[in-house]
């Protein structure tokens, strides 16, 4: 079999896995939770009755290189053993100089010797600054984007660790990286270290300014009005207030660019980095000089390397979220998401309407146990919605990835066409899927069905054949071919997919033909159009 890889079909990007589309129903870990391979053993189990088909957890370079040049990779063994007798597929998140743009995870060989790898600098000359969260106010460092010797340390032990996996990876267990963990500074807009500085006052590289003019359709509106005025100069002459963003998400992709090539050139996988979303205003408040949507082509121009973008998505905006990372080409990939009760119909809404690659609860060991903390408040998230306050089931999500499961080669076909589409109950401006000369309407406010978090998925086969797959929602079908105005279906089975082959577990007829949807249910649907 091939090993993993990205190609693009209908326009969209897909992930191969032994040459099938594979969509990583999955869930990212906690950041320790796979430093010991004892620690991991229950959790595989756990894994595998939820029904996921891959997990999401750290490699550190603290772990894989505690000492300048010896690397070890015992544990990566050890994980690649353990999925492999589950049955398991796992992504690497790569923990090198960054984690949630702080520099925690570095060796403590790079920690101790600041003069070799210094220290971004959000005050001239401090190394060490303050971040005020969760009303406290926290010591913050993190290396810097511009130390070349971070850079080259980085990107050896990351060419090490793929070299490696090429050598004892044979099944391709491992499918895809992320490389680092959610870059940038926090408390400050940029880097003001000498050397930065120096920088700042330079020239704007000519690759980066061709780069967004050649994808100006798609720039945040600041940016485009910046190089609508001025394309060369000082990086504050070409983007005025916008200057420190993007000087930030230039040198910062520049630096993961490296980390991912020298990877790539050992093992290319599939590979990508993740931000932590814009939230709380200026740059600062967030990560400046993460890939968020504000400077996404800043990376695409950069870092050729990284085959998508990632969001991590923990604010309230879900829906706004998923399309502003689907520009510019750049497919849809959820690392990481908040773990609650409306997560299932969101994973429902992103297979179907963003043809997701990867939907990831964040601390899905938890799932199920007193430990399963909703974080959903502390970060924002909107709890108006009673679901959203609500734990998610493991029971429901177990259920709804093996529907999508079961899919996957139906959905293979369909993505990046508009054959397949969805819609969730959080967007109330959006109910409708149009296929041409039949819509399908999701209906979530009837006092018959069970209030909460919903979703329709809609994939239509053949012209008079569609699977519905939908929680807590009722579907109305309706005529747009004004030749045949008049609906009616023909059957409608309830069922799944079992090893391949589509198993009917009901026939609705009668009272059941006005299907409601309580909990996830898949459905066949073969209907009439005529006059």
């Amino acid at each position: 079999m091939s090993m993993p890889r990205v190609e693009v079909r209908n326009g969209q990007k897909v992930l191969l896995v032994d040459d099938k589309p594979f969509i990583m129903l999955s869930g990212e870990l906690h950041n320790s939770s796979s430093s010991t391979l004892k620690y991991m053993e229950p959790i595989w189990d756990k894994m595998q009755s939820i029904n996921v088909n891959s997990i999401v957890f750290p490699v550190t370079w603290q772990q894989t290189e505690p000492v300048e040049g010896e690397f070890h990779f015992e544990l990566v063994d050890g994980l690649i053993e353990q999925a492999k007798a589950h049955g398991m597929k796992f992504g690497i998140l790569w923990f090198g100089a960054w984690k949630n743009a702080n520099c925690s995870y570095a060796p403590n060989w790079v920690k101790l010797d600041t003069k070799r790898f210094w220290r971004a600098q959000g005050q001239k000359g401090k190394n060490v600054g303050y971040f005020e969260m969760f009303g406290h106010k926290m010591p913050y460092t993190t290396l810097s984007a511009f130390c070349e010797e971070t850079n080259k340390a980085d990107a050896k032990a990351f060419a090490a660790l793929c070299k490696h996996l090429k050598e004892v990876d044979t099944d391709h267990t491992v499918i895809v990286i992320q490389v680092e963990n959610e870059t940038g500074m926090l408390g400050t807009s940029r880097d003001h270290s000498d050397v930065a500085d120096a920088i700042f006052a330079s020239q704007v590289p000519k690759e980066l300014v061709e780069g967004l003019v050649a994808r100006k359709e798609g720039l945040v509106e600041d940016i485009k009005e910046a190089l609508d005025k001025c394309q060369s100069g000082t990086w504050e002459e070409v983007f005025g207030e916008a200057a420190d963003e993007v000087f930030m998400a230039y040198h910062t992709a520049k630096y993961i660019e490296n980390v991912a090539a020298a990877g790539k050139a050992e093992y290319p996988l599939p590979m990508y980095a993740n931000c932590w979303l814009v939230q709380g205003g200026k740059p600062g408040r967030y990560p400046s000089g993460g890939p968020v949507y504000r400077v996404l082509e800043v990376y695409q121009t950069v870092a050729p390397s990284l085959d998508w973008l990632a969001p991590d998505i923990y604010i309230p905006q879900f829906v706004d979220t998923c399309k502003k990372y689907t520009k510019q080409g750049n497919p849809l990939f959820i690392p990481e998401i908040a773990m609650h009760g409306g997560a299932p119909a969101r994973l429902i809404y992103a297979v179907g309407h963003h043809h997701v690659l990867c939907f990831a609860p964040f601390g899905i060991d938890d799932i199920g146990t007193a430990a399963d903390t909703f974080l959903g408040a502390a970060v924002g998230m909107d709890t108006s919605d009673e679901d959203l306050r609500k734990k998610m089931e493991p029971e429901t999500y177990a259920r709804v990835n093996a529907l999508i499961q079961g899919l996957v080669p139906v959905l293979g076909d369909l993505y990046g066409t508009d054959q397949l589409d969805a819609v969730i109950k959080e967007d109330p401006d959006r109910r409708t899927m149009n296929f041409g000369d039949v819509a399908i309407t999701g209906i979530f406010e009837n006092p018959m069905m069970k209030s909460g978090a919903g979703a329709l998925l809609a994939a239509r086969v053949a012209p008079d054949t569609f699977y519905l797959l939908g929680t807590k929602c009722m579907p109305s079908f309706t005529s747009l071919d004004p030749e045949k105005p008049f609906f009616e279906y023909l059957t409608i089975e309830e069922g799944e997919f079992i090893d391949g082959t589509w198993t009917v577990s009901r026939l609705l007829n009668g009272d059941e033909e006005h299907v409601r949807f309580g909990e996830p249910t898949l459905l066949k649907v073969e209907i009439h159009l005529f006059d």
